[in-house]
């Protein structure tokens, strides 16, 4: 058996209902290797004992509650358990995982009690936390751009502002096209992130997104940090001619502009100065270069 194959294993036996092999198998496990832990943890379908024995046994060993939290297949209780073992990556695994982190009130609270939490990160653990109704005037224009129909326009709003934050992220995460093309814009972070998480999310969406200038800045960030995303070149193009992109993220993605949308770049009186100048100057060049060829 390869290591990681005789860690589960291990795990299992020391579930068994014999105390006698439990106790037998639970000595041998103390001899494993961390790695091979670690790596048994990261599979799809490692068997929910090794988890359990993991967070009862070894939570504070190197690299284990980390594991614990990446592992989407790992309840939210376990993980819980161990919150006090995690380190940032830890918690920014869980932040990517909205939908177990939102499913399991315990979890929330136990993370927000750690000290390994980025700023960043406890900003985003506490607006999960607020209970506060979404107002509807919040969202009146985009709902018209999105659902032309009064009717149905006027039913999805009203579901919204009785919904708290964990609520409108299980829907970001769950609902339709037209329920995240409207929570999109939600002026909580953490359920901009719970749209750009759903599974149901399409290419044509993030597209969409890309071009808008009536999103923040950070959700902007987010689609451009998603390697997922940045393999759509539409995707890719509209951020980079979108002025509500961060001038480092626009300016990084120069480069990767065909000629010709380069070259629309340079004439394009929306963008910041700094982002129209670099464009302009790297046209020149790639321009120089032809020539030269």
């Amino acid at each position: 058996m390869s290591p990681e194959d005789r860690t589960e294993a291990l795990a299992v036996l020391a579930a068994d209902p014999d105390a006698g092999i439990a106790e037998r198998a639970k000595s041998v496990l103390l001899t494993q290797p961390v790695d091979s832990i670690l790596i048994a943890l990261s599979r799809f379908d490692a068997d929910p004992r090794l988890f359990a024995y993991c967070a009862e046994n070894l939570a504070a060993q190197r690299g284990i509650a980390d594991a614990l939290a990446a592992n989407s297949k790992c309840a939210g209780a376990i993980v819980a358990g161990v919150a006090p073992h995690l380190t940032a990556a830890g918690i920014h695994a869980l932040l990517d995982d909205l939908d177990r982190l939102t499913l399991d009130p315990r979890l929330l609270a136990a993370l927000l009690l750690s000290n390994a939490a980025t700023p960043e990160q406890r900003e985003l653990l506490e607006e999960t936390q607020k209970g506060a109704l979404l107002v509807a005037s919040e969202l009146e224009e985009a709902a018209a751009e999105v659902m032309p129909e009064i009717a149905k326009r006027q039913t999805l709003l009203a579901r919204l502002t009785k919904m708290t934050v964990v609520d409108r992220i299980q829907l970001a995460i769950k609902g339709g096209r037209e329920e995240r093309m409207l929570l999109i814009r939600d002026s909580n972070k953490i359920v901009q992130r719970g749209v750009l998480q759903s599974a149901r999310l399409t290419d044509s969406e993030v597209e969409s997104f890309a071009a808008m200038t009536n999103l923040t800045a950070e959700v902007l960030r987010l689609i451009s940090m998603n390697r997922a995303f940045m393999k759509n070149y539409v995707v890719v193009k509209n951020l980079t001619k979108n002025p509500k992109t961060p001038l480092d993220v626009s300016l990084r993605l120069l480069q990767r502009l065909t000629a010709p949308d380069l070259k629309l770049l340079t004439t394009n009186k929306n963008i910041p100065e700094t982002l129209k100048s670099t464009a302009t100057k790297l046209h020149r060049q790639r321009s120089a270069a032809r020539s030269g060829d």
